[in-house]
């Protein structure tokens, strides 16, 4: 069979797409050899380090002197109700029950729009700021003064998966880096043992759209964020041999990884313009690395009694009831936080911890359509109980100076009610909180209207972008410039919007 050029063998130069380019007759084969390799790859200037030979000591450097180094993210998947947790209106509580006027016409996801329905917790003021919390997220109240917290955050869409995909990529379809991946390839490892970007999900499942959220798209799969189950048998899929797997020695392992990293690199050898091998080399061998690092990092056994404690995770209990319950959603949400203290320790430097899974119904997450007291209630004061303690530990060690909190979810419910006892979908406003590596403290930025249905100033929203560019900048990028050419188009997380929040900076 005829072999083509771009498929020619590797070593065979002059046969090469390159070669071939290159010796086009100059103006147009030279622009079309820009074209391949500047397509589908690393645009971040010519001093960028090769991708082959990136450690922490080489890494890409920031745009200026960054306020933090790690990013934590609380994502509460189903959408969880601010008017419910942090956005206090107390014109709810003296409409309670009566019919719902917005004063326009309102597209409901489920028709939700029955009478004016108040908040199912009590609310009281905490802290200095004076901040009014649900009694629910009360354990919040310890730390709150260290939170600033966003009212007027607006979304795109009232489909879940659209909602997550744009705070966890920054646009509502697929096909687009989670923003742990733009900020691996931004600023590259803390450590040479453990992945750069961990996704901790839901103890039940994944939250929509599953690896879509973290996924790396267009960027090198190396940045892809690595999936953990705390407190499983296996917390990380296939990085020891399965137990059918007893022939493996730790010897043979070894030689085969080496094997398959020289026969990887002869293959690679001359195809500079295709970094998916080398992705794949560079998982291989960082999976090596973790066998050792990643057991001891999950590891909270080795925590003193009074960090497990802080945690909620004294309790003694190995087994839950089957129905839902506050000390069940502690235990696993509060490990996943103990774990990402640990982790961003050992140098990770992005870390996802989800709360809620979309594996259907009885509810295991936010989406109280039926019964918000319900659904909330054992999430809300597992997640308050499990952020508080890591906000708490972190500012004890000295670590939260420089690692930023970030706590979102798709979008807002409704100030109606729904079925009597639910809320439904709300993209038009929202919360998102913020805390540490250069946040101001004890602030709220941006209301929403007396009911919460919309920000109050409407031409003045927040918009993801806009959270998504501050925390850059707090890391120290600008993020208009963190881009990679894709397709034809400059790509970034903020796409062609976002500005810094000014306000939330300390």
């Amino acid at each position: 069979m005829q072999r083509s050029f771009w498929h020619s063998q590797a070593g065979d130069s002059s046969h090469s797409r390159r070669e071939f380019l290159r010796n086009s007759g100059g103006g147009l084969g030279a622009i079309a050899l820009a074209s391949l390799l500047n397509d589908d790859r690393l645009r971040a200037g010519d001093s960028t380090p090769n991708p082959r030979t990136l450690t922490p000591s080489n890494s890409p450097q920031p745009h200026f002197a960054p306020r933090a180094k790690r990013v934590i993210q609380l994502f509460m998947a189903g959408a969880a109700s601010p008017l419910d947790l942090f956005d206090f209106k107390p014109a709810l509580i003296k409409h309670h029950g009566q019919p719902s006027d917005f004063g326009e016409p309102v597209e409901a996801f489920q028709n939700g729009l029955g009478p004016w329905l108040k908040p199912v917790w009590d609310f009281k003021p905490y802290g200095q700021c004076g901040k009014m919390l649900s009694d629910v997220v009360g354990e919040l109240g310890k730390v709150v003064d260290d939170i600033a917290f966003v009212h007027n955050v607006v979304g795109k869409t009232g489909v879940h998966s659209q909602g997550t995909l744009l705070q966890t990529t920054g646009f509502n379809r697929p096909g687009f880096p989670g923003m742990g991946c733009w900020i691996s390839y931004g600023l590259g490892s803390l450590n040479e043992n453990l992945p750069t970007f961990v996704v901790l999900p839901d103890h039940r499942g994944f939250a929509s759209n599953g690896t879509k959220n973290w996924d790396s798209a267009f960027l090198p799969a190396q940045h892809q964020g690595t999936v953990i189950f705390p407190g499983r048998e296996t917390p990380i899929a296939d990085l020891f041999p399965a137990k059918q797997g007893d022939f493996i020695t730790r010897q043979s392992e070894t030689v085969g990884i080496e094997l398959l990293g020289r026969l990887n690199r002869l293959h690679v050898a001359g195809r500079d313009d295709d970094e998916r091998l080398d992705a794949r080399i560079r998982s291989y061998e960082l999976a090596a690395r973790m066998q050792l690092a990643a057991p001891e990092a999950l590891d909270i056994s080795q925590e003193p009694q009074h960090v497990l404690k802080l945690y909620g995770l004294d309790h003694g209990k190995t087994e839950f009831d089957k129905e839902i319950n506050p000390i069940e959603e502690i235990d696993y949400f509060s490990r996943k936080c103990l774990v990402a203290r640990r982790l961003l320790e050992r140098g990770v430097r992005f870390i996802q911890v989800y709360s809620g899974n979309d594996n259907g119904f009885p509810r295991r997450n936010w989406d109280s359509h039926e019964d918000v007291e319900r659904d909330h209630g054992p999430l809300a004061m597992g997640m308050a109980r499990g952020a508080a303690a890591l906000i708490q530990d972190l500012k004890q060690r000295g670590l939260l100076d420089d690692t930023i909190i970030h706590w979102t979810t798709e979008f807002g419910r409704m100030p109606s009610s729904q079925g009597g006892k639910g809320r439904d979908h709300n993209p038009y406003v929202f919360t998102n909180w913020l805390c540490g590596g250069g946040i101001q403290g004890g602030i709220t930025h941006g209301p929403s209207d007396e009911w919460g249905y919309k920000p109050l100033d409407r031409d003045n929203p927040t918009e993801v972008y806009d959270i998504h560019a501050t925390i850059l900048h707090l890391l120290g990028i600008d993020h208009t410039k963190l881009t990679l050419r894709h397709n034809g188009i400059d790509r970034r997380l903020t796409d062609v919007h976002g500005h810094v929040i000014q306000e939330l900076l300390a």
